[in-house]
């Protein structure tokens, strides 16, 4: 078993035992949470399939197994999956437990704008840099729809995903080349920032929130439809 799907197993099998916890009962919302990431990991992937053709990142055949699909490992597939629902769990998983963590909207709203204003300035100053600019152009459109359609998920979530980065940096950690010989993925300096939070490209974390975001978004939208229809 190579040491990329063991990362995405052991990710996910916790969590989603965890699901069937009486209390929180989080399996209850399986159709939102699968339609959303199936939804979400099917943009992410041609994203992902574009940049390996491209050279902007690869993967290291040494730890995946010899199966591909366009380019793409079938570790790098599963990535799409659970490691969102992991990480989506532990959102609701801490929401549920502490249903008053929650930031104000007026500071809510002061740090999408700075992180938008901020993000907008790097791609003024990197248009040569192929991750970080459509990194961070995706991060700051989801921000703007938060802001401009006044969603709240980011008042919880601006949190939560302080949570999240913990298992973020040590399973991308690993994947990056962190406490193993060489990197699983291993990414073109040419087309990021270069900067590096311990072995993991800063914009890793952009594109961590963009992807968990996106699926919180339609995970909200499909439990209110669903909710309508039990009704």
């Amino acid at each position: 078993m190579s040491l990329y799907l063991i990362l995405n197993i052991a990710s996910f099998s916790i969590p989603f035992i965890y699901s069937f916890e009486k209390k929180m009962r989080f399996i209850k919302w399986w159709k939102a949470v699968f339609l959303s990431i199936f939804i979400v990991a099917f943009f992410f992937l041609i994203w992902d399939v574009w940049f390996t053709k491209m050279g902007v990142w690869g993967f290291n055949p040494t730890y995946h197994i010899n199966f591909t699909i366009l380019g793409l490992p079938l570790e790098e597939i599963l990535f799409f999956i659970c490691i969102p629902y992991a990480s989506i769990f532990t959102h609701y998983a801490v929401d549920y437990f502490f249903p008053k963590l929650q930031l104000s909207k007026k500071i809510t709203n002061y740090i999408t704008i700075t992180l938008v204003i901020l993000s907008v300035v790097i791609i003024m100053f990197n248009t040569n840099k192929w991750y970080t600019l459509v990194n961070l152009l995706v991060f700051a459109l989801l921000l703007m729809y938060s802001y401009f359609t006044k969603n709240s998920i980011l008042q919880k979530f601006y949190i939560t995903f302080l949570v999240i980065l913990i298992p973020f940096f040590i399973v991308n950690g690993i994947l990056t080349g962190s406490f193993i010989h060489n990197e699983v993925v291993w990414y073109n300096n040419a087309e990021n920032l270069g900067i590096r939070l311990f072995t993991i490209p800063i914009e890793d974390a952009f594109y961590a929130f963009s992807m968990l975001f996106a699926n919180l978004i339609l995970i909200e939208k499909f439990k209110a439809k669903f909710n309508k229809k039990m009704g």
